[in-house]
């Protein structure tokens, strides 16, 4: 007779023989048992049937529940199609739709389905308290929070990627699904851990960008499923989502901005060249800044030269003579203004009186900005990165990037913040970007989320 237990996110087994086991599995001698990460469990399971070997689970503490939603929604075709092919893959796998195309109902619904004890992991405490009130106002009864100051734990939970990685261990036993919300982050050195501490035989990723530029994405299926059904903004707009289209404005330099551009760019590229430092990723980036600061030839004025580059493409007067000539001509729209850095945010807030958000800004005024721009108070804002992901923004007609990475991720975020449905109304994302400089190529690259 095998018998499963659990014990600090790992899977125990006694009783069994070798071949009773899959690979996961290594025999400790000082307590003759056989151990595997928690996540063995399903494989653990499905051999044992297979092979129909006596067992015990002592290690699972799922709770089966009946649980229906309150909330009136009927699920869209795409939806239905995403939960299928979902269920198809035997309930592991990754679902990517673009932001504003119901993800959060994919989710409502599995739990549905499934009817067991379910985690919800999510990267931010405004997540956090999304999906909360989300799931209250579906489910009603107690939902738990372990986050934020919170630790309820309950049938369903919703916490954070942090928390999850510090009480894994303590409650991998208790869920038997395990929904991962923005599980691009879930390949991270620190939140790859987590499944390996779940006992959960099922479970569910959310996205709308599974690419990482580290290339941890080639991990998912292994720690979350395969992705098992994907639409893209284009495919969903026009009907679900709000038509859109996408205006890519160059701006040109002045003469002054090209001579000191020009001269800034020819100390970063000498650096470059003479390092043998090539430009393609954000990983070739982080190895140019660290040559760059222990180099004692040179090593400081390429960081100066690169930081002048940045700033002269973002800052670039013709680029913020455009934007105000687009907050003009969109006065009845509410716009929402992408740019790069903080000081560029407070810059053009003083200059335009856009209310700013970013990093910096507390909790409470970031709320009231927010609630003031859905009132249509306030009809434009303006943000660093702090507005790509995990906040609630209110719906925008009108997106301007004026300074952005190469990210697909965060482009398609950006403009899934304008493409929320509305009535016989396109979106408008206008990207802005300086010509004959880095940012060409940096433009081009955002391009690929739609290639």
């Amino acid at each position: 007779m095998v018998e499963l237990s659990y014990e600090s996110g790992t899977l125990l087994a006694s009783g069994a023989e070798a071949g009773h086991l899959p690979a996961p599995f290594v025999f400790d001698a000082r307590t003759r048992q056989w151990r595997a990460p928690a996540n063995a469990y399903r494989q653990t399971m499905l051999r044992l049937r297979k092979m129909d070997v006596p067992h015990k689970d002592h290690a699972s503490a799922f709770e089966n529940l009946s649980i229906e939603s309150k909330l009136a929604m009927e699920p869209r075709p795409y939806q239905t199609e995403a939960l299928a092919a979902w269920r198809k893959a035997n309930l592991r796998g990754v679902i990517v739709l673009p932001t504003g195309a119901g993800k959060t109902a994919v989710a409502v619904a599995a739990l549905e389905k499934i009817g067991r004890s379910a985690l919800i992991v999510v990267p931010t405490l405004a997540l956090l308290k999304q999906w909360y009130g989300v799931l209250s106002d579906a489910f009603g009864g107690t939902i738990g929070l372990l986050g934020g100051g919170y630790h309820e734990i309950c049938p369903i939970t919703v916490t954070t990627y942090d928390s999850a990685y510090i009480h894994a261990e303590r409650y991998g036993d208790r869920f038997a699904l395990v929904i991962y919300d923005e599980v691009h982050h879930l390949p991270a050195q620190k939140n790859a851990i987590i499944p390996k501490m779940l006992l959960a035989p099922y479970s569910l990723g959310l996205t709308a960008t599974p690419e990482r530029p580290d290339g941890g994405h080639e991990l998912l299926p292994e720690l979350v499923g395969s992705i098992v059904y994907r639409k893209s903004p284009e495919d969903l707009a026009g009907r679900y989502l709000a038509p859109f289209e996408v205006v890519r404005l160059p701006i040109k330099l002045t003469a002054h901005e090209r001579f000191e551009y020009a001269q800034a760019d020819a100390v970063y590229r000498d650096f470059l060249a003479k390092h043998r430092l090539p430009m393609r990723s954000p990983e070739d980036w982080q190895r140019f800044i660290m040559v760059a600061s222990t180099s004692h030839s040179g090593g400081r004025e390429a960081l100066l030269a690169a930081r002048q580059r940045r700033e002269i493409q973002a800052g670039a007067m013709r680029k913020v003579a455009t934007l105000e000539r687009l907050l003009k001509q969109h006065w009845d729209d509410r716009c929402i203004v992408f740019t790069k850095s903080v000081e560029e945010v407070y810059s053009l807030s003083k200059r335009f009186l856009i209310p700013g958000i970013t990093f910096e800004t507390p909790a409470k005024e970031r709320k009231e900005i927010l609630d003031r721009f859905r009132e249509g108070r306030y009809r434009a804002i303006i943000a660093s990165d702090v507005l790509n992901e995990g906040v609630d923004v209110p719906d925008a007609g009108v997106a301007i990037i004026l300074a952005g990475s190469a990210s697909r991720r965060e482009y398609v975020q950006r403009l899934g913040r304008v493409l929320r449905p509305k009535v016989d109304k396109r979106a408008i994302l206008y990207e802005l970007v300086t010509s004959d400089t880095g940012e060409e190529h940096t433009s081009r690259r955002r391009r690929e989320a739609f290639a």
